[in-house]
């Protein structure tokens, strides 16, 4: 298809735009953004979520840091002691795609690992990871040189890593050098970055024709890095270097215009662009790139997005109104690169909760991380990573075979932000956004308040909240009410009471809180089925609250519409249905270990 061609069509398809789920993220602006609260402000307590901190975060202090530097020194034409770690992260002058993924991106994930530990450190002040993480920096510095960028099939992409490393270390774990080191970095790399943002698969190095792989760089993604470098202090020249990477006329200009432009794009890193546009927007006051953020999320959840919340199969967007997730089922077992597009997933919806306060994509955040990214496979120490969720009718949990590949650079990252997603402040209110067992101690003015949330949702619908504070205070506490359920009620001390709740949107309670006060919040879940696209209304997910309920079975099963719907809870945290073949179990994506399941079932 010509371009003109395409991008006409796409006008056309967004014009015509099925919204599937039946919700639309397009609230007006609320007052300015909402505040996060720091790291070290929410201690989550759910087994779901340490888990998957404390083992990425092993993984990561127990990397050599020799193997770490080997690609840096190697391509810098500097002596290199020891073995590497191999895989994606290994430099291999021969690397050929056709015949080996050893050596596809050499470093490529170093400087996630650096934000990730200096997040870690923020969440616990552990000394040890500070101390790793300026040893790491310090390191870095010795090692990279302009070799590193010229013989990188991905500088942009590696460049923007290491950015988001540094001016974290910078922010979180207190290295007074990270910025110097950023400095050198950018004078190094400059040189090797393409004069604009360039498109995925669009041929612009001189020399590298012929070798497909040298145009799969990113450039595209690094304003949102570069943004938050000059908002941190890096200095003056970050601005102006974001917006030359803003990729207006390709991408934003006509996501802003509402022409959908997504199909055919490669999926995590056209996604992880658009907080990009975000941050044009926090940055540069730019209502054209929120426009198009809130759009193109749009278009992601209603023409692109599974009931899982994943999106992508085989890494790229399809043709909506086509039928074409229904055929991925089928064909396609690499249904959503999950640690990499939840990552993504979970930044941009954060963004767009905070600016617009629409609990939407709160709801769309919430589902995202349990059905995808809370139950991928632990990252091991040799770079077995998972990457990607399968939701064809024979479906499996497997680890990918790349070694050390960009999801092993996101897990680590996305593990450590989860604390960030739980709650948010504006001047005065407060707003809770997860329910997951957490502490948060919010101090508001001299007022030092604490909030216990006590549950086990998603498993159960009652969600209890203990507060504690230095003398009483009046503020509006905000609690999001899901779009999916019915008949919500709060309870508070004081005979605080409302029932049958709104779906969809911030309930406020307002009073004067003090220590000793408890509130009780009730969201009922029942089952309800949800299409995999508008052509095929009856291949459907069984959906419990925010989870998907996926049966575990070999074969795809023969259930009509009543007997799905007709689950029942057979235990803490599975369903059971009856067919006519007899009982199927059905779980969440985060109980599933190695069994065969399906995420969809064809209705008999």
């Amino acid at each position: 298809m010509h371009r003109r061609e395409f991008l006409h069509q796409s006008a056309l398809l967004a014009a015509t735009l099925t919204l599937g789920r039946g919700q639309l993220f397009a609230a007006a602006n609320s007052g300015s953004p909402l505040e996060q609260f720091s790291y070290s402000d929410v201690t989550l307590e759910s087994d779901l979520f340490i888990r998957q901190l404390e083992n990425t975060h092993s993984v990561l202090m127990s990397l050599d840091e020799d193997a770490l530097l080997q690609p840096f020194r190697m391509m810098s034409g500097k002596p290199s002691t020891g073995l590497g770690l191999g895989g994606w992260y290994a430099y291999n002058p021969d690397y050929d795609y056709r015949t080996t993924s050893i050596g596809f991106c050499p470093g490529g994930t170093f400087g996630q690992w650096i934000s990730a530990l200096a997040r870690f450190y923020a969440i616990t002040g552990d000394t040890s990871t500070r101390e790793k993480v300026l040893r790491l920096n310090r390191l870095y510095a010795e090692s990279v040189g302009p070799g590193y960028f010229d013989q990188n099939r991905f500088p942009a992409y590696c460049y923007d890593k290491l950015v988001c490393g540094l001016i974290d270390s910078h922010q979180f774990a207190n290295d007074p050098d990270a910025l110097t080191i950023l400095q050198r970095t950018t004078d190094t790399a400059l040189p090797y970055l393409p004069p604009h943002a360039i498109p995925h698969d669009q041929h612009w190095r001189a020399g590298k024709e012929g070798d497909i792989s040298w145009d799969w760089d990113e450039s595209y993604t690094l304003p949102e890095n570069l943004f938050l470098a000059y908002q941190r202090g890096a200095g003056d020249r970050y601005k102006p270097l974001a917006i030359r990477f803003l990729d207006d006329s390709n991408y934003f200009d006509p996501l802003a215009a509402n022409i959908n432009v997504l199909p055919g794009k490669h999926a995590y890193s056209y996604v992880n662009a658009l907080s990009s546009a975000i941050q044009a927007y926090l940055t540069l006051g730019s209502e054209k790139h929120l426009r198009a953020a809130k759009n193109a999320f749009q278009m992601l959840v209603t023409t692109q997005s599974f009931a899982t919340g994943g999106w992508g199969p085989d890494e790229q967007f399809r043709l909506p109104n086509t039928g074409a997730l229904a055929a991925s089922l089928v064909d396609q077992h690499k249904s959503f690169e999950t640690p990499c597009g939840a990552y993504a997933h979970s930044k941009l919806s954060r963004y767009l909760l905070r600016i617009t306060r629409n609990s939407s994509y709160g709801d769309s955040l919430e589902r995202v991380l349990y059905n995808t990214v809370l139950g991928a496979k632990p990252l091991q120490s040799d770079g077995t990573s998972y990457y990607y969720s399968d939701y064809t009718y024979h479906g499996r949990k497997g680890y990918s075979n790349h070694i050390w590949p960009c999801c092993a650079g996101t897990l680590p990252q996305i593990a450590a932000d989860y604390c960030l997603c739980a709650y948010f402040h504006s001047d005065v209110d407060l707003y809770i956004n997860l329910y997951v067992p957490s502490t948060l101690r919010w101090n508001r003015g001299v007022n030092q308040i604490q909030l216990k949330q006590l549950s086990n949702y998603p498993f159960e619908e009652l969600v209890r909240f203990e507060i504690t504070a230095t003398h009483p205070d009046n503020f509006n506490v905000w609690f999001r009410v899901p779009a999916w359920t019915s008949g919500a009620s709060i309870k508070a001390s004081g005979n605080v009471s409302m029932s049958d709740l709104r779906p969809g949107g911030f309930v406020p309670i307002r009073r004067q809180w003090k220590s000793g006060d408890r509130i009780e919040l009730h969201l009922p879940m029942t089952t309800r089925l949800e299409p995999v696209d508008a052509q095929h209304p009856n291949i459907v997910a069984l959906m419990y609250g925010p989870l998907v309920l996926f049966p575990i079975t070999e074969q795809p099963p023969s259930l009509t519409r009543q007997q799905l719907l007709a689950a029942k809870r057979s235990g803490a945290k599975s369903w059971q249905v009856q067919s006519t073949g007899g009982q199927i179990t059905l779980i969440p994506f985060t109980e599933i270990s190695d069994e065969s399941y399906t995420t969809y079932v064809r209705l008999a």
